[in-house]
């Protein structure tokens, strides 16, 4: 990759200020795929600066230029999905048609709703009638800080740097020093978009070097982060010395709740969708909550589901699984299905070690534990692979008390052909999306949870909101 070792600061490609090599492994096989830089507080330094020097100009740029800028970094981000496929891929173990399919698409759409979103915004408007004078301005918060995860690089990519570009704000990305090749590339779109030098700033590192001190930097006015819970406590300590806002978008462990009379495929779908990206999404339903009368039905599905599931490298076209990220997740994933194990989970798919026809890659063997209760640690601790818990429950209040029973709230699921009930134990359960029956969300709905999942919103007008001040301003008119 020509710009691997590069980074982009003030409109141009620059070297690190000191060199310190980093490997990028190709999860498929475990070899070296790609070397790039990491960066140190220098480099974040000089980023930060010229974001700095630059906001005064784009924040006071028309907001039907911003709109046009995003649009030219849609288009060329179009015209290089390929790449980006091939890249996310590459760096991070996506199958290559579901890099194609839903992680270069999930950029595209989130533009969309961006671009939807700002045109229709009220950028300014009266408080109301009862205060003619009084006017409402939203304006842009300054410097952001942007921490990106490796498991939906554009996805997360584009959640914050679509709209802080609309809202006028100016940027630091600091895309996951294990799967950097997409964030490079998502450089180069914006180099060839025409955005002016400064506005966005792209510099490779890890937490402890650039996060950290992004974080802490008192010309940084937001940091915006997708990723653990327990990095989001240390970003939100650093950041709190000066005050700066902190949008956090964190873990999960979301409730799939299967009542009785859900429709017929319910178990099925809900295993696969676990699955899917190899378990490694915040959102995953890996809670499988099920009625008593259809659990051991339930189960028998779910075993089977897994058993189905082919695993094999991401430069496979089909329908299979990848390998997890890195050998850190693969150790981690490995010793909680253990765990699950010794403390007595009833293993019914998959269990430790590789599929037998993979030796090498961070290849998970497609996992379902029935009979899990909450004591056990992978009742509790997200896995970020693709491992499935299932429990029974007894009726609609035990279903929300187990749904409940988590220090995260990002999404719960409910399965259900009874409206009523649906909408019973979606206002009770405490999460920021509930997904009903397999119906997926809208263009801009917002992405976000409670409690330790989070405390933002992003996509749409209300990931504009995330990177806006409000300004009241009276005797205007």
């Amino acid at each position: 990759m020509k710009n691997a070792r590069n980074f982009y600061i003030n409109g141009q490609w620059v070297a690190p200020v000191t060199a310190n090599d980093f490997p990028v492994i190709d999860p498929s096989n475990e070899e070296v795929c790609e070397t790039i830089s990491l960066g140190s507080a220098d480099d974040a330094d000089a980023a930060v600066a010229a974001a700095r020097a630059a906001f005064d100009g784009w924040s006071n740029t028309p907001v039907a230029d911003r709109i046009s800028a995003l649009q030219r970094v849609r288009d060329i981000y179009e015209a290089r999905a390929e790449d980006m496929a091939r890249a996310i891929s590459l760096e991070m173990g996506a199958p290559i048609d579901l890099a194609r399919q839903q992680q270069v698409s999930a950029g595209t759409w989130h533009i969309d709703g961006f671009l939807d979103a700002a045109k229709s915004f009220e950028w300014d408007h009266p408080l109301g009638a009862h205060a003619p004078g009084e006017r409402i301005f939203h304006e842009a918060i300054g410097v952001c800080a942007l921490i990106t995860p490796w498991n939906w690089p554009m996805n997360q990519i584009v959640l914050k740097c679509a709209p802080a570009l609309l809202a006028g704000c100016t940027m630091v990305l600091k895309p996951s020093e294990i799967a950097p090749l997409s964030g490079i590339l998502f450089a180069e779109i914006v180099d060839a978009a025409g955005i002016p030098a400064g506005v966005f700033n792209m510099v490779n590192g890890d937490g402890p070097g650039v996060g950290s001190t992004l974080s802490a930097h008192p010309d940084v006015d937001m940091v915006s982060f997708t990723g653990s819970t327990r990095a989001g406590r240390l970003i939100s300590i650093a950041a709190a010395d000066t005050i700066k806002r902190v949008s956090l978008e964190l873990g999960g462990k979301g409730a799939n709740i299967i009542f009785a009379d859900a429709a017929a495929n319910a178990v099925k779908s809900g295993t696969i969708r676990c699955f899917r990206n190899t378990g490694q999404s915040c959102n995953a339903p890996t809670r499988m909550m099920v009625e008593r009368s259809r659990y051991e039905e339930a189960v028998e599905i779910a075993a089977a589901t897994a058993a189905a599931t082919t695993v094999g490298p991401a430069h496979e076209e089909g329908r299979h699984i990848g390998p997890a990220v890195s050998e850190v997740q693969f150790n981690k994933i490995q010793a909680l299905i253990q765990t699950g194990i010794d403390e007595g989970a009833r293993l019914v798919a998959g269990g430790t070690g590789r599929p037998g026809n993979l030796n090498r890659g961070y290849y998970i063997r497609p996992t379902v534990f029935a009979d899990v209760t909450p004591d056990m640690t992978i009742y509790h601790e997200e896995i970020f692979g693709p491992v499935l818990s299932i429990i029974p429950f007894e009726d609609e209040a035990h279903a929300i008390q187990m749904a409940n029973d988590t220090p995260y709230g990002l999404t719960n699921y409910i399965q259900t052909t009874d409206k009523g009930k649906l909408r019973r134990v979606a206002r009770a359960v405490r999460s920021g999306m509930v997904e009903g029956n397999g119906v997926g969300f809208g263009k801009g709905s917002p992405f976000g949870g409670f409690k330790q999942s989070g405390n933002g919103r992003e996509g749409g007008a209300f990931g504009l909101h995330e990177f806006l001040e409000v300004k009241t301003v009276s005797d205007w008119d």
